[in-house]
């Protein structure tokens, strides 16, 4: 093997320790698909393999790949083939507490532009200014999308007051 090879291996071997569980947690929030899930997945290693600007810092990176990462599953949603397909059925996930079933189920019935939030902030523990540049979306919108989303999701598990501990 020549050193150029042995270099892109460590990277593709790198990107994929640090970024896969994520990556295919945002996927599935998104798409809940394992089809297409798997194809957004390759596409988004190719990108950041192919990418030749070096990143500030991991959290730089980190960023960078969940912004690929929403985008393209946004734009397998909006692709001609996924609008116009029906799906098998709903994909039941298997979690033994009933409870934590619940919730992501609730979370990933939420409209696209909840759920991206929801899962920055509570999965990924992004903060609202942090959030803000990678959205590119203003600060008071983050909180009013948060604040929408707690809402939606106390409805949804029928519960009348709003706990935001969760």
């Amino acid at each position: 093997m020549t050193r150029k090879s042995l270099d892109i291996d460590d990277r593709i071997s790198g990107a994929l320790g640090k970024h896969s569980d994520m990556v295919r947690r945002i996927c599935y929030v998104y798409l809940r698909n394992d089809a297409d899930v798997d194809d957004v997945f390759q596409e988004v290693f190719l990108k950041l393999l192919l990418k030749e600007a070096p990143f500030e810092n991991e959290e730089h990176e980190k960023a960078w790949v969940i912004r690929v990462t929403i985008n393209m599953c946004k734009d397998t949603l909006k692709s001609f083939w996924h609008r116009n397909t029906d799906s098998i059925g709903e994909m039941e996930l298997p979690f033994e507490d009933k409870a934590e079933s619940d919730l992501l189920q609730t979370v990933l019935s939420l409209p696209d532009k909840y759920k991206g939030v929801i899962y920055l902030f509570y999965y990924e523990g992004y903060t609202v200014p942090e959030m803000t540049k990678m959205l590119q979306k203003k600060e008071s919108t983050i909180y009013s999308l948060l604040h929408r989303a707690r809402v939606l999701i106390k409805q949804n598990l029928g519960s009348d007051e709003i706990d935001y501990s969760f």
